[in-house]
């Protein structure tokens, strides 16, 4: 995670259970790289506090921004986040292994 511009975390006592990382252009644009709650700490709003910690940090920004793959997360929906149905995400998928 070193080399992300924003880290959110969530912990029960000394264990990790929740962490979002976001990339920045630093002027506008937000990306949501990653948003990770462990299982069993799910539906309990730990998401949508760390993503309400994230829209609080970049309230500057014109853009926030996260591709889902699959099922859209409840997290999301309840947190403002809505699909744009005119939109395509795009990928360049590379793997390193031969």
């Amino acid at each position: 995670m070193n080399h992300y511009d924003t880290i959110f975390s969530a912990w029960d006592g000394d264990e990790l259970v929740g962490m979002i990382c976001v990339m920045d252009d630093g002027v506008m644009d937000a990306y949501i790289h990653y948003l990770l709650v462990k299982p069993d700490y799910q539906l309990k709003g730990i998401g949508k506090e760390l993503i309400s910690k994230v829209k609080q940090y970049y309230s500057d920004y014109i853009n926030i921004t996260i591709v889902v793959p699959g099922e859209v997360s409840k997290a999301f929906e309840y947190s403002e986040f809505k699909k744009a149905n005119d939109k395509v995400p795009m990928y360049i998928k590379r793997t390193f292994y031969r």
